[in-house]
């Protein structure tokens, strides 16, 4: 964390026996086709709970709908949204090929301009066939999907579903700032985009586990269901100024 004057403003430490609905929706069957995913989403306990002071997500396979296989994506899409601030969360991935969890934030007019159009900050992304390597990313009007702008973090001689790490990024006035731990490893200003820069309004935030997709590739014999993805906390700070 910079030496900024951050100040709490939000938080979901998990602790308890159930989901906070206040805080989090859980989306119900949406299934990612767009982005040739496998899975649908639920809200039932098998795939999203607390244990030990954490939020579990849980990738199974399962018939499921028609599905094979099953996960849980939770926003606080409606309830909370910021604009500006260091988002981070303290998370343990999965691990597996074609798994993909992920901790990232929308443009809360997206029901309105549609998608790239509103925004999207990827704080965490991981694909299960490079377990050593996370990837911080912006989507926006003329740089999504593939043509995306970010940079990617790797660890030497470990794994990240080894242990829990602290993803985050700081996001200001035309600049957003990644980090892993203590380790700054990209920022990116309005300089950097090939189109116009859609960061300077409020976003909220998404966990989820992804499963396939054209991505990370679709699971296969070495992968093993069911694997979990564990949030010790989720934070939200803003400067003392107002951001």
């Amino acid at each position: 964390m910079t030496s900024k004057p951050w100040t709490l403003v939000w938080q979901d430490e998990f602790e308890g026996t159930n989901i906070d609905h206040s805080k989090w929706h859980l989306d119900v069957g949406y299934t990612g086709e767009s982005n040739g995913e496998m899975e649908i989403y639920t809200d039932r306990r098998e795939n999203a709970y607390l244990k030990d002071s954490c939020l579990v997500i849980t990738a199974r396979k399962e018939n499921y709908k028609g599905y094979s296989h099953t996960s849980a994506r939770l926003k606080t899409q409606g309830l909370y949204s910021w604009k500006y601030g260091r988002i981070e969360a303290s998370i343990k991935i999965p691990y597996g090929h074609g798994l993909w969890p992920a901790f990232w934030m929308v443009g809360d007019n997206v029901s309105t301009i549609g998608w790239p159009a509103c925004g999207e900050i990827d704080i965490m992304e991981n694909i299960g066939k490079r377990p050593d390597t996370v990837r911080g990313t912006i989507h926006g009007p003329g740089y999504f999907r593939d043509a995306s702008i970010g940079a990617d973090f790797t660890l030497r001689g470990q794994k990240f579903a080894d242990d829990f790490h602290r993803f985050a990024v700081e996001w200001e006035p035309g600049q957003i700032r990644w980090y892993v731990d203590d380790s700054h490893y990209n920022t990116l200003t309005a300089s950097d985009v090939p189109g116009n820069w859609v960061f300077d309004h409020p976003f909220y935030l998404l966990l989820n586990v992804a499963v396939g997709g054209h991505w990370p590739g679709h699971p296969d014999q070495t992968t093993i269901f069911p694997q979990f993805m564990y949030v010790d906390y989720v934070r939200v700070y803003q400067l003392v100024s107002g951001g």
